[in-house]
């Protein structure tokens, strides 16, 4: 195989020559070149400004969490809306949801690389029209469905009398709410637009607009209609406030999305002829193969939330623990993965073995080095983070230490999960979905096995810890099977960073004394929420400052060893 002696060019750099020269090609396939150092500085840059605007998105979207706990309380009505409203998020993701980022970037990225812009927005286009016929037909399919996903989600009430009460309300929640799927669809067009252009601020910053609405629409709601009320005392117009509100947050996000779309140059009418371009059918045969990557995911998150209901306030336990893991992870590995993409697809699509080992080996570090520091904060802080989170009508003993123990699982989850999104997303960039939509299938029966034996556990705190240990379970086995997949295709590349990885590690060994040191303070020095706030802030950018210093220190020693 002939090696070439030029440099590859970056993907912001495909982009550009490309928008001046539609009918350009680079490189021939099956050539091998070198990783141009401008690439790593891209994603380096890229993923830390996912990582920055996405943690004002998760921060909102926990305070959202919290907000709605706080104000509804543990009550069974808090269980049907926390479960109801996010029904659309779920449904959509069984069609789409995340995946079609990992699908259609790709394949933006090679229309770019085949005919410019223009090209792009055709694919692009004709894609749209097909997910929005798709969404529209779904969202008719919930109105209809609207009863028997009331039924399952209100299962759980003991009283014959409440269950029936909150069969009502979430049926007419789950109407409300139902045109969110269609909401939804437009806003991960214009996100993805913008991520395969290699925007990523205004596509990770939009979610936090909607959860504000959201929080300003529940906390108005509580302030006019009363706090803590249960399904006896909720009036109608309190659920057709909280279901216009929430359609209202999403339909906003999806309007900024769509700007930051246009901005990029690839806001594009929908056109119902993709059956007449052979690269959108590509696409949406990839979209529809992979089906099961989202659906197994959302549909676990189902069960577990129709298992919580059982629990009065375990909805805001498994949600708010779902959260903190999203937060984490879309902060550390996913917020890698994510800017990593563009460039995964561009090697893979000129076959450039060298480039495309290169880019998964700088990817997987910053995963690792992001994530790390996050497991052991977490770990060791979950019971005054639980205490931190538990407030208003949900400040109970009987929540706070299980969702401390939920929190502590989450710390290691978000690792996990993070790796096998890293991986799935490389895999994607191949066009290889066979592998993370079998994982996905995988951690679906692990998952759904595992929360199942939750119902052998006393309907307490004991079982929401189960359900959460649970998705640790799904994640672990997802990450097996992808990580293992993409190592044989990777080969004879090497598939990790030895000496980043160990240098990582012991950076996390050296912050470790620091972080239970703050705990120990912490804990001595007792207070209210706000002083341990404080204390667990302060303590934590010590902490992560150690970890930086340790691991600068130790990757500059190895890089001096290497010389």
């Amino acid at each position: 195989m002939r090696v070439l002696t030029r440099r590859a060019p970056t993907a912001a750099a495909t982009v550009r020559s490309h928008d001046a020269h539609p009918d350009h090609r680079f490189g021939s396939v099956g050539l091998v070149t070198a990783l141009d150092g401008e690439t790593l500085t891209a994603t380096a840059r890229n993923s830390a400004t996912v990582a920055a605007w996405t943690l004002v998105s998760r921060a909102t979207g926990l305070l959202r969490v919290v907000v709605i706990g706080a104000v509804l309380g543990p009550t069974y009505f808090a269980n049907c809306f926390q479960a109801g409203y996010v029904v659309p998020n779920i449904v959509f993701t069984l069609i789409a949801g995340p995946i079609l980022a990992m699908v259609l970037v790709p394949g933006v990225v090679r229309a770019i690389g085949a005919g410019g812009l223009p090209r792009a927005r055709e694919v692009l286009g004709r894609v749209a029209g097909w997910l929005l016929v798709v969404s529209s037909a779904v969202v008719v399919l919930l109105m209809i469905a609207a009863p028997v996903v009331a039924w399952t989600l209100s299962l759980g009430i003991s009283d014959p009398a409440q269950r029936a009460r909150g069969f009502w309300l979430t049926t007419l929640l789950v109407g409300l709410v139902a045109p969110q799927v269609l909401l939804n669809c437009l806003a991960y067009l214009g996100m993805v637009a913008q991520r395969a252009r290699g925007r990523f601020a205004l596509a990770s910053a939009a979610p936090a607009v909607e959860n504000i609405v959201l929080i300003l629409t529940v906390v108005l709601a509580g302030w006019y209609y009363g706090t803590g009320l249960d399904l006896d005392h909720v009036p109608v117009d309190m659920v057709v406030v909280l279901g216009v509100g929430s359609a209202s947050a999403v339909a906003l996000h999806a309007a900024l999305q769509l700007f930051g779309a246009a901005r990029v140059g690839l806001l594009t009418r929908p056109s119902m002829r993709w059956k007449h371009d052979p690269e959108a059918v590509a696409v949406t045969r990839r979209l529809a193969r992979s089906v099961g990557v989202a659906a197994c995911p959302a549909a676990a998150m189902y069960v577990l939330l129709a298992l919580a209901g059982s629990v009065p306030g375990g909805v805001f336990v498994v949600q708010l623990s779902y959260a903190v893991l999203f937060s984490l992870s879309y902060v550390s590995a996913r917020a890698v993965s994510m800017a990593a993409l563009p460039g995964l697809a561009h090697a893979a699509h000129q076959e450039d073995a060298a480039t495309f080992g290169s880019t998964w080996r700088q990817g997987l570090s910053y995963a690792v080095i992001a994530s790390l520091p996050l497991l052991v904060l977490l770990a060791v802080f979950s019971g005054p983070t639980a205490n931190i989170l538990a407030n208003g009508e949900l400040r109970h003993a009987a929540l706070i230490g299980p969702l401390a123990a939920c929190l502590a699982v989450v710390a290691v989850a978000q690792l996990v999960g993070g790796m096998s999104d890293l991986g799935s997303q490389a895999l994607y960039a191949r066009l290889d979905d066979r592998i993370p939509r079998r994982a996905s299938e995988v951690a679906f029966v692990v998952t759904v096995v595992v929360a199942a034996a939750a119902l052998l556990v006393p309907a307490d705190g004991s079982r929401l810890v189960w359900l959460v240990v649970a998705i640790l379970a799904g994640e672990l086995a997802a990450a097996g099977m992808v990580l293992t997949r993409l190592r044989r295709v990777i080969r004879p590349e090497r598939f990790i960073e030895l000496r980043t990885l160990a240098g990582a590690l012991v950076a996390t060994v050296a912050m470790v004394p620091v972080t239970a040191a703050v705990w120990w303070i912490q804990h001595v020095l007792g207070g209210g929420q706000l002083s341990s706030l404080a204390v667990l802030t302060l303590g934590g950018i010590a902490a992560l400052g150690v970890y930086a210093l340790v691991l600068r220190a130790t990757m500059a020693r190895r890089t001096g060893e290497a010389s």
